[in-house]
């Protein structure tokens, strides 16, 4: 896939915060759980067993000097399913652990949308953050890999994943992946590594979606009224 390509055929990207984040997202920048227990200096058992373990729920953490965050929950996947489809050897451990490391983006809104209406996610507010692909992409080229599969879900029927599951943009077979599946499954992530520390540079709309119920919270001056969902 080629860079021109991705931009022109996903536009935007989306990203789904906990309630109440956006603050920090604009002042600090959007951060992976890795990056967030770096920054509020959680290590030893505490740390694995949020970095490397399933989380039922998400994870409240603290630090003086910085406001609460949350790292959210991974209760979308399973250490049974794991195991029956991780390829190279990889252990669940070491999947929670690859996948902490990322910040995840949507590539189309119907992703977006069907995680909303999840039964984990649909009866909570959430914030929705709306990016500018072309913005993100030329300043953090070097740190994006792409996915072709729901890699943080073991729901149904489990797709396999490993370490070739995560390609560079110019590695993604999106070309053979098109021919057989609409826009929303041809691409589904794109992870940038660790961190998006300019994270508002890129944005475009910030939104709180409570069911039915959508409040702006920030928009770019100058940008349509309908950025967003």
């Amino acid at each position: 896939m080629q860079e021109n390509e991705l931009i022109s055929i996903y536009p935007r990207l989306y990203h789904m915060a906990e309630d109440g984040s956006f603050p920090s997202i604009r002042d600090r920048g959007l951060m992976s759980a890795t990056a967030l227990l770096d920054a509020y200096g959680i290590f030893g058992e505490q740390r694995l067993a949020i970095e490397e373990r399933l989380r039922p729920e998400s994870v409240d953490i603290a630090k003086d000097g910085l406001p609460n965050a949350v790292i959210r929950d991974n209760k979308p996947m399973s250490d049974s399913a794991l195991q029956k489809c991780l390829q190279d050897g990889l252990t669940p451990f070491q999947w929670y652990k690859i996948l902490n490391g990322k910040t995840f983006f949507w590539l189309h809104k119907k992703r977006l949308r069907r995680l909303l209406a999840a039964k984990a996610y649909r009866d909570r507010p959430h914030t929705i953050l709306t990016f500018d692909t072309a913005s993100l992409v030329a300043s953090h080229r070097d740190k994006i890999l792409l996915s072709p599969i729901n890699s943080g879900s073991t729901i149904m029927n489990p797709q396999p994943r490993g370490k070739g599951t995560f390609m560079k943009i110019a590695d993604y077979p999106f070309a053979d992946r098109r021919k057989t599946r609409p826009l929303e499954n041809a691409l589904v992530e794109l992870t940038v590594a660790y961190s998006v520390p300019d994270a508002a540079s890129h944005l475009l709309a910030a939104q709180r979606v409570d069911g039915d119920d959508i409040e702006d919270l920030w928009r770019r001056p100058g940008s349509h009224p309908h950025e967003g969902l």
